[in-house]
């Protein structure tokens, strides 16, 4: 009987990480296989009539469209997630991202319509990013919720690990059509990692529509009578503090995420003229070592506390700001790889690891989606969204990259402010609303076993 139990826990863990990790990948997938078609086809498939430069500059701006939106997503569906429950939108946002990719896939170019190809390129990209300003949030707070009291951390870092999933995912994929001869890959080549998203999509629900609800949302917000009318305007009133930390925590997580990725390979393939397959290898290989070290740092949040290893990620943003440059400025591969690699499993691994269990710790149950959702993807818009646009205006006005390295280093001068003057979270007992006058009371309850 014993060993029974033990099986049924185990399958049950599993299903509950499989289901939050595959819509992570999804999201990720879908939005950084976005970045990269905007770094290296979009410009030309649907602003023609533009120069090189502000084609690039257009095509991350519809990229940063979805960023606008997220917050939205994260109200409306953070808002539904605490009074209705996580499973029923966890499975309304996974649909949502993939129709919207899957959609990207079968648009009309601009030899083909006209001025009409970039308006519903926007318009998918604002269904992929309604979807995507509760996807993430839902995944983490479905792992919390059901992780042991000592071990949030290193559940939670299953849904950004499910994000390098997606990464990696779509930069293999673009790695495989860019081999294909140029005219190919610009006339259907393109189309192909857009379309598989779909299969993604049939995985995620098939696995989502097997969990069942949280054990804290059904017994502490149900059970006990807490769900409110607009947890999300509650969460900004009551929590202004927690709020704040998480806009602030959010500028070089999520900048320098996309920051890097993205801006730095079109400036590696456009401005240094590094061939595609190396960048997108060097990139790839930069993914692979991110999904050891994000289980690794969200498991030492559990251990030192969530506020020491997102700091050392902030700082250790700072400091590569500048070496980075200097790395792929030598349009070496082994280089290129270690500038790569440095950014996305020290910098980024150590701010996205704990990052999970800590914003979902921040607020109380029956206003932790909406608040967690909402704060999350309004950091977006200030810092993921708009750094691939401001990094390649920023280059093409100075004519060369020292502003962008300054830009990456106040956002995470900011970051490592903001986690500063934030609340140690990793022993609270997250069943109950603990929180005082928006900063969270650890000596007011005993973590639950």
């Amino acid at each position: 009987m014993t060993e029974m139990t033990a099986d049924s826990n185990w399958r049950s863990r599993l299903r509950v990480i499989l289901a939050a990790s595959v819509g992570s990948a999804l999201e990720w997938y879908d939005f950084f296989l976005y970045g990269t078609a905007a770094a290296l086809v979009f410009g030309d498939l649907f602003f023609p009539k533009s120069d090189p430069v502000v084609g690039t500059l257009l095509s991350f701006l519809t990229f940063g469209v979805g960023f606008v939106v997220r917050p939205l997503g994260g109200i409306l569906f953070g808002i539904m997630g605490d009074r209705y429950g996580r499973k029923p939108v966890l499975v309304a946002t996974l649909l949502m991202i993939g129709i919207g990719t899957t959609a990207i896939g079968l648009l009309p170019t601009y030899a083909q319509i006209g001025y009409w190809a970039p308006v519903l390129l926007v318009a998918m990209r604002v269904v992929q990013g309604l979807g995507a300003g509760a996807e993430y949030g839902g995944a983490v707070i479905f792992l919390v919720e059901n992780a042991p009291a000592r071990h949030r951390g290193f559940w939670g870092g299953f849904a950004p690990l499910g994000v390098s999933v997606g990464n990696l995912l779509a930069a293999g994929a673009f790695a495989l059509v860019t081999l294909l001869p140029r005219e190919d890959l610009m006339s259907w080549g393109w189309r192909l990692p857009f379309l598989a998203s779909f299969l993604l999509i049939l995985v995620g629900i098939y696995v989502r529509l097997r969990i069942t609800e949280t054990p804290v949302f059904t017994e502490a917000v149900v059970a006990r009578g807490k769900i409110e009318r607009n947890p999300a305007m509650e969460a900004l009133r009551r929590h202004p503090r927690n709020f704040m930390v998480v806009l602030g925590a959010r500028l070089a997580e999520n900048g320098l995420g996309y920051f890097f990725p993205v801006f730095g390979l079109s400036y590696v393939i456009t401005t240094l003229g590094v061939p595609r397959s190396e960048a997108l290898s060097a990139l790839m290989l930069a993914f692979v070592v991110e999904l050891f070290a994000i289980p690794g740092f969200a498991a030492l949040s559990d251990r030192v506390g969530r506020r020491p290893v997102y700091m050392f990620g902030a700082l250790a943003g700072v400091a590569l700001a500048f070496p980075f440059f200097w790395m792929v400025g030598t349009r070496e591969w082994i280089w290129i790889a270690a500038a790569f690699i440095l950014a996305r499993a020290v910098v980024t691994a150590a701010m996205f690891g704990p990052q999970a269990a800590y914003f979902a710790e921040l607020f109380p149950p029956q206003r932790r989606f909406a608040g967690f959702a909402f704060a999350r993807e309004l950091g977006s818009i200030l810092a993921g969204g708009p750094a691939p646009f401001i990094a390649t205006a920023l280059v093409a006005w100075a004519g060369t990259w020292w502003p962008v390295a300054c830009y990456a280093a106040l956002l995470s001068i900011l970051t490592a402010i903001a986690v500063w003057c934030g609340p140690e979270t990793y022993t609270e007992n997250i069943r109950v609303d603990n929180t005082t006058d928006g900063a969270l009371n650890a000596a007011a309850v005993p973590q639950q076993a």
